[in-house]
């Protein structure tokens, strides 16, 4: 369920990709949420949770539901979990109350805006109206009420050929923690619509970079997630980002009905491992499917094997990504490319002490 029609829609895709396609309830009943909850805490036993909010747009389930989100972990959390909220949204929604719930709460908001007005050009609303204007205002709301939030920008074609003007619109209005997500294509791979082509890649790549690096240098560093963790690995550090790994780990996607899904690019039918309300999570992650999801991202391409660049790289991040484009020389190029000014904020960071700020919601 959602506000806006975009064109490059994800979950779209998802669901056209289904047996089941016709949801004529999409929010999560109490009795689903209350039961998720305590799965996840049952399952936790006392270790961190993270609990992510998605959609379509997430926001369009209400403050009430939130509110009583919060209040079931709080009175079930016995063994003491630490619990981290994340929510990603349009943002058309946001207002004072809601931003005093995600301040009070500590939500970390994921906000979605594809840099200045050429986000008009993808992110409308099912009636045709442009949104920039909108969504931009409530940046202002989340920044008075202090709350936390990233820009998650959808790349395409289009914004790496607009990458400069982009990342000086946003280091302008002081919206400094980015992520670029890559537009993916469908997995009906007959489509002919392709958002992101190889040369868009390799643009965002060059360009980007050399932005946030002589950013970086210059002690005027703008966070672009996909650098701060290939920085992170040229530091002998593991990165923080899911794509980033090299491999897949343990995380479930429920579905308003509780369907269970091991990742949220892929809730699709072939991997659905159950439902929550007839299953336990632990049994659910110990499927057949859950096991073999994980253990095929172990898998290791024959062409990556004496690549130079394997361990910055990690076979191209993310396998759905793998899945949709082949970007193996556009990166093996930036890399080559690239390594001078790696290494070059490499050692700023261990000659001045520098850290990385603050998370990301995942994605």
């Amino acid at each position: 369920m959602c506000n806006l029609a975009c064109k490059y829609c994800f979950y779209c895709d998802v669901i056209e990709s289904r047996k089941t396609q016709n949801f004529t309830k999409t929010i999560m009943d109490y009795d689903t949420q209350k039961r998720l909850v305590l799965e996840a805490l049952e399952y936790a036993n006392g270790d961190e949770i993270y609990f992510a909010f998605q959609g379509g747009e997430p926001l369009l389930a209400g403050l009430d539901y939130y509110k009583n989100f919060v209040k079931l972990v709080k009175e079930n959390n016995k063994l003491g979990s630490k619990i981290f909220y994340n929510i990603q949204t349009n943002g058309t929604l946001i207002n004072t109350d809601w931003a005093t719930f995600f301040k009070d709460n500590d939500f970390l908001l994921g906000l979605s805006l594809d840099g200045n007005k050429l986000s008009n050009v993808y992110r409308k609303t099912k009636y045709n109206i442009d949104t920039f204007d909108l969504v931009y205002e409530k940046t202002h709301i989340l920044k008075r009420y202090k709350v936390d939030f990233n820009m998650l920008v959808v790349l395409t074609d289009l914004v790496s050929k607009n990458i400069k003007e982009i990342y000086q619109f946003f280091k302008k209005e002081n919206l400094s923690f980015l992520q670029f997500t890559p537009c993916l294509n469908p997995f009906n791979k007959s489509s002919e619509k392709k958002f992101l082509t190889e040369k868009g890649m390799k643009i965002f790549l060059d360009e980007a970079f050399t932005l946030y690096a002589k950013d970086f240098l210059n002690d005027s560093y703008v966070s672009i997630r996909l650098f701060d963790n290939w920085v992170r690995i040229f530091l002998s550090e593991p990165p923080e980002q899911c794509g980033l790994m090299g491999y897949c780990y343990r995380q479930v996607v429920s579905e308003y009905n509780g369907d269970i899904y091991p990742c949220d690019f892929y809730c699709i039918d072939e991997y659905k491992l159950g439902n929550i309300n007839d299953t336990s999570l632990k049994t659910l992650l110990s499927s057949n499917i859950a096991k073999s999801f994980i253990e095929s991202s172990f898998k290791i391409d024959s062409k990556c094997k004496d690549c130079k660049y394997y361990n910055i790289c990690r076979q191209g991040g993310c396998k759905r990504l793998r899945q949709s484009d082949d970007f193996c020389k556009v990166y093996k190029e930036f890399f080559k490319k690239a390594e001078p000014l790696f290494n070059a904020i490499k050692l700023k960071i261990l000659n001045e002490g520098k850290h990385f700020r603050r998370a990301y919601t995942d994605n």
